[in-house]
């Protein structure tokens, strides 16, 4: 069921994050997940942020994983969880280019579209982790955390170009697919929840602005791929 008007809900942008490919765990495991706040304007364009980069071009960016969002919320969580590793002063700690506080993944929705700045934004995909974030948190065990609590974060493709600052605002535009959380569709393709709810997994068929990778993953874990 498709929403037109969704009720108004905005937040203000807290950081833009940036990174560049560089040495990770050994000289020949390149990573760019390590994202510092930039000063300023900054362009989004078809593929993402302007100086942002992406090491391994078949698992991470491309339009579906045009920008990468991690809530700020999340942070107090990880400092319980792993306790209180130095990224987690600041903003980037996941790799994510956008930081927010009072949007999760439990209230985002794949396909609502966003005033991010003056771009406009799709939610495509929640982010799914690998070993990565366990080795940038010095081998804390983040990557199986994310997957039980939920907190992964989303990815957007950009529908419409435009420039994003921190202290910006974020405004809802569209929410056509409510009932598919960021959280509930993480839960089906990752999580493992497929096992116990295949009729949800059946119904994920009609989110089309799903990301084409987990697309593909939903048909094999119905058995639709040979």
């Amino acid at each position: 069921m498709r929403t037109s008007s969704p009720d108004t809900i905005s937040v203000a942008i807290l950081s833009v994050q940036c990174g560049k490919v560089q040495a990770f765990r050994q000289p020949d495991e390149p990573s760019a997940i390590g994202k510092t706040p930039v000063t300023g304007a900054v362009g989004i364009h078809r593929l993402g942020l302007d100086g942002d980069e992406q090491a391994d071009l078949a698992v991470h960016g491309g339009v579906d994983k045009a920008i990468h969002h991690y809530p700020h919320d999340h942070y107090a969580f990880w400092r319980e969880a792993i306790g209180d590793h130095p990224l987690l002063s600041g903003y980037g700690a996941f790799g994510e280019n956008i930081a927010t506080h009072g949007l999760t993944e439990d209230t985002i929705c794949v396909g609502d579209r966003w005033r991010l700045g003056t771009a406009l934004v799709e939610v495509s995909q929640g982010r799914q982790p690998c070993w990565k974030l366990d080795h940038r948190f010095d081998g804390a065990a983040v990557n199986a955390r994310v997957v039980k609590s939920r907190r992964s974060g989303w990815y957007y493709r950009v529908l419409e170009e435009g420039t994003v600052a921190a202290g910006d605002g974020m405004v809802l535009v569209d929410r056509p697919y409510p009932a598919w959380s960021v959280q509930r569709v993480f839960g089906l393709l990752i999580a493992g929840e497929h096992k116990k709810d295949r009729e949800g997994l059946e119904a994920l068929g009609e989110v089309t602005p799903l990301a084409a990778a987990w697309i593909r993953r939903r048909a094999k874990l119905l058995g639709l791929e040979g």
